[in-house]
């Protein structure tokens, strides 16, 4: 029986590295669209997106059947606990991926990413989701607590592009409406960052028993 387990336990582990490499691929798709590169499509961060919601629907079924069907130990059910937290900040990982590729056509014309560190936050956001995945993976709390750290480099960023913008809008000629849109890309950004940290969390919370306080980013949608 626990042999069985152990399988199911592991595969559950295989579904959700899966699915943190789907979402990492659309946060970098989505910033690609959005920075105009070469060939980026944001069609690909929707079916992305289908495909992210689909395996959080598989993940938490195969969870609620660990649970119910199996008699976890204390850590082990830690573990699914965490996992169902986990998969739930990644889903909406990939619906802000997504609210980042509808942007794109509405910024297509104007000039103005390329003036901004939004480059830099998405890099830094993908970095994040990264290494919460990663701190699963190798059940590694230093990696949870790089990513915890690295939040404070994306919230600066994001003061930065705030920064940029308003002096670009003060230009004559700036598209105010695209300084918007751009702007809520940038926030769209920082709550990546912000479910990354979730995510190193919980996986903390899976490894110790012990669940920081997330005042920090409260209500996150």
């Amino acid at each position: 029986m626990r042999t069985k387990f152990d399988e199911q336990l592991n595969q559950l582990h295989v579904d959700l590295i899966k699915m943190g490499s789907l979402c990492e691929e659309a946060i970098t798709l989505a910033a690609q669209a959005l920075l105009r590169e070469p060939g980026a499509d944001p069609q690909k961060v929707f079916a992305l997106e289908t495909e992210i919601d689909q395996l959080e629907w598989e993940i938490e079924s195969h969870c609620m059947r660990l649970l119910l069907r199996q008699q976890p130990m204390a850590r082990d059910l830690r573990s699914v606990s965490a996992a169902l937290k986990i998969i739930s900040d990644m889903e909406r990982i990939g619906d802000q991926a997504a609210d980042i590729a509808e942007l794109t056509p509405y910024i297509a014309d104007c000039a103005l990413q390329n003036k901004l560190h939004i480059k830099d936050m998405a890099k830094e956001a993908v970095s994040m989701v990264t290494g919460s995945v990663d701190a699963y993976v190798k059940e590694d709390l230093d990696l949870v607590q790089k990513v915890i750290d690295q939040d404070d480099t994306v919230d600066a960023l994001f003061n930065q592009v705030k920064t940029e913008l308003i002096e670009l809008v003060q230009e004559k000629g700036t598209d105010a409406q695209a300084a918007l849109d751009l702007l809520m890309a940038a926030k769209y950004f920082e709550r990546i960052g912000d479910h990354a940290v979730n995510v190193a969390e919980w996986v903390e919370y899976s490894l110790t028993g012990v669940h920081k306080s997330s005042e920090h980013h409260p209500a996150l949608c």
